[in-house]
């Protein structure tokens, strides 16, 4: 039996062996979420034959073995895939929840911190406090890790984040720089290129090879910053921790 019209309009085949499920046309929280919840349920399932899953913003994509796909007589495996994924993808529509874990980022806004924060403000035709207080008032929905290990994409924040990314990147981008363009934010784990408006930086570690769990954030947390001084973030970073 194949997928349900609905459903298979959102399957889509990438190259020979991924599938691509996708939750949404337009970047939201809500679609986010159940691409998570759908990461779990494959999870879950078992299934020898996925290699890799692998969420990003609208979707899951789904690389498989097709000679271990346990088919159906006449079908395919990526027709018997289809018809295996239908359900669980069904089921992360209609609910979308996962265990949501809130995670506190402690954040020291402007100066040689936030070398941009004075800007974005002027942009968005607000003084720099007000902006940080916008910035913490929201709370953070991680979509995805990526570009580099544990480099978080997070959103949505209000119509005054909605600007574009620098139009020259900096080569050098200090780790633990909080980041904003496009209502989204980002958080450098390392001292990398990159071209979005640095409003603050941040003394935690967000990847750490040698730990259990490496990334300090994971796709479906929930992120609020937390405003600090020069002097606690001084404190907080890890080389002045006992």
């Amino acid at each position: 039996m194949s997928a349900p019209a609905s459903v298979d309009s959102r399957l889509r085949p990438i190259g020979e062996t991924c599938l691509f499920v996708k939750f949404g046309d337009v970047l939201s929280v809500d679609a986010n979420r159940k691409a998570c919840s759908f990461v779990t349920d494959v999870q879950a399932a078992g299934w020898n034959f996925i290699t890799d899953v692998v969420p990003c913003f609208l979707g899951v994509g789904l690389h498989y073995n097709p000679v271990q796909v346990p088919v159906q007589s006449g079908e395919s495996p990526l027709g018997a895939l289809r018809r295996m994924v239908a359900a669980l993808v069904a089921a992360a529509t209609e609910t979308g929840t996962q265990n949501t874990r809130v995670v506190e980022i402690p954040v020291c806004y402007g100066g040689e911190f936030g070398p941009d924060l004075d800007e974005v403000a002027l942009a968005a035709g607000l003084r720099a406090i007000d902006l940080v207080s916008r910035h913490c008032e929201t709370t953070g929905h991680v979509f995805l890790v990526g570009f580099a290990p544990g480099h978080p994409y997070m959103g949505l924040w209000g119509s005054e984040f909605m600007l574009p990314r620098r139009s020259t990147p900096r080569t050098r981008v200090a780790s633990g720089s909080v980041a904003v363009a496009n209502r989204q934010c980002v958080i450098y784990p390392f001292d990398l290129p990159g071209g979005w408006n640095v409003i603050g930086r941040t003394p935690l570690t967000l990847f750490d090879a040698s730990a259990k769990e490496p990334c300090l954030l994971a796709p479906g947390d929930q992120v609020r910053f937390i405003p600090i001084s020069p002097e606690e973030f001084a404190a907080r970073q890890p080389s002045n921790h006992v």
